[in-house]
């Protein structure tokens, strides 16, 4: 019995669908962030500052990635 092969998705869709969920990452670091620098009183932003970067750090992480699986997933279909 034959597989039916997946179905791929629109690259725009996929493409939208990460940076969409980079912002949403580095938004809600920033929202942590000035949570902590309000609770612990910090009028420096040292917990906004540190959270937000590590957060960047990470959404990028995923979108190269996510990338990176794409990229591979169009190699072997081409293949």
């Amino acid at each position: 019995m034959a597989r039916k092969p997946k179905k791929q998705h629109n690259p725009f869709i996929r493409f939208t669908s990460i940076a969409l969920q980079m912002g949403l990452t580095i938004w809600l670091g920033s929202v942590l962030g000035n949570w902590l620098d309000n609770i612990y009183g910090n009028s420096n932003q040292f917990y906004f500052k540190i959270i937000t970067l590590i957060t960047v750090f990470i959404a990028m992480y995923s979108v190269i990635k996510q990338v990176v699986k794409i990229t591979n997933d169009q190699n072997s279909k081409n293949e």
